[in-house]
C-alpha cells in the first residue's frame, strides 16, 4: 500500500479526508473527460477544506491519494480491472492496475480510517434481478463498513425501489441531503420517500450517535443533483428502456452491463448524460467535504 504523503499527514493530524473511487477514471467516463472530471472533483474537495484521497490499484499496489500522473495512467491504460472488494487480492498478486467501485474504496478507505467517501451514484438491485439475481456488491459493502457515502442515489438504469429494500435489510440508513425523495442520478425525483437532513452537521451527529450506540453500517447521504442540471425523469427512462434492449440482444452480462448501460445512455443523450454525471459527482464532492468538515469540527 502506498498512501500519499499529504493524505498520511491528514490521517495523522485528524485533518478532513473525501475518499473518491476510480472507476469513474478508467470505466466511467471516455477519456479526456474521465480525467477532467477526476482532477475536478478533487479541486470541489480542496475548495471546501478538506483532503481529497483518490483510491485505486497500480501495478499491484494500494494507491490512497492518486497523483496528477497515476491518475493519467488508469485514464489512458486499456484492460484496468474493474474492481469490487472480491477482486482486489487477485489485483494486488498479479500486479495489475485496477479502478476501485464503491464497494473496494469503501473497503480501502475503513482501512485506513477515512470515514467520508463521495461517489455518483451507488450500484444496486438491477431490473429483473428475480430472475438473474444481479445485485451490486456495493450494498453488501455498505452494510459491512461503518463510513458515510454521498452519492446521488443509485444509477438510474437499476430498479430503486428494490435497491432501498435491500438497503433496509442490510441495515444501511439512507438520508436524503435536503430532500424526502431518493434521487434517481440523472432526475432529482424518483418517487421513492427517505428520511431528510438538512446540513453537514446533523449528519456528522446522527454518525456519531450511530458509533456511540455500537451500530456498524454505512449512512448512505442521497443528494440530488443541482436542479439547473438535470434531465426529466421521461428522457432518462426512455434512454434506459433503448440501452436495457440493446444489452439483452447483445447478452451482456454481470461487470460489464453497466458500463455498456451508462455509455450507451450518454450516446443516445448527445453527451447530456455525460454533462449532469459531472456535474453531480462534483456536487456530491463538495457535500462530503462538507461532512468530512463537521466530523473533524465535532
Amino acid at each position: 500500500m502506498k498512501i500519499n504523503n499529504e493524505i498520511l499527514d491528514a490521517i495523522n493530524t485528524g485533518k478532513p479526508i473525501v475518499a473518491l473511487e476510480s472507476t469513474i477514471i478508467a470505466q466511467g467516463m471516455p477519456y479526456p473527460k474521465n480525467i477532467q472530471i477526476a482532477l475536478a472533483v478533487e479541486e470541489e474537495v480542496r475548495k471546501i477544506g478538506a483532503v481529497p484521497a483518490t483510491i485505486g490499484i497500480i501495478n499491484g499496489k494500494i494507491i490512497i491519494g492518486m497523483t496528477q500522473e497515476e491518475i493519467h495512467h488508469l485514464g489512458h491504460t486499456k484492460d484496468v480491472l474493474k474492481l469490487s472488494t472480491r477482486e482486489i487480492p487477485f489485483c494486488i498478486a498479479e500486479k495489475k492496475d485496477g479502478a476501485t467501485t464503491v464497494s473496494a474504496t469503501s473497503y480501502i478507505a475503513e482501512l485506513v480510517g477515512i470515514r467520508v467517501f463521495a461517489t455518483g451514484g451507488i450500484g444496486g438491485v438491477h431490473r429483473n434481478a428475480e430472475h438473474s439475481f444481479d445485485i451490486s456488491r456495493d450494498l453488501d459493502e455498505l452494510a459491512a463498513r461503518n463510513i458515510i457515502v454521498v452519492s446521488a442515489g443509485a444509477k438510474s438504469i437499476l430498479d430503486l425501489a428494490k435497491t432501498l429494500e435491500y438497503l433496509e435489510t442490510k441495515g444501511v440508513l439512507v438520508v436524503g441531503f435536503k430532500t424526502n425523495e431518493f434521487p434517481a442520478f440523472y432526475t432529482r425525483k424518483s418517487g421513492l420517500t427517505i428520511s431528510e437532513v438538512n446540513s453537514a452537521k446533523e449528519i456528522a451527529n446522527i454518525y456519531n450517535t450511530k458509533i456511540s450506540l455500537g451500530i456498524f453500517s454505512s449512512i448512505l447521504v442521497a443528494n440530488p443533483i443541482p436542479q439547473e442540471y438535470e434531465i426529466p425523469k421521461d428522457k432518462v427512462d426512455q434512454w434506459i428502456d433503448i440501452a436495457v434492449s440493446e444489452s439483452q440482444e447483445k447478452r451482456i452480462k454481470g461487470k460489464k452491463v453497466t458500463p455498456f448501460l451508462l455509455s450507451r445512455i450518454v450516446e443516445l443523450s448527445k453527451g447530456k448524460a455525460l454533462d449532469a454525471n459531472f456535474e453531480l459527482v462534483k456536487n456530491n464532492a463538495r457535500v462530503a467535504a462538507e461532512i468530512a468538515k463537521a466530523l473533524h469540527d465535532n
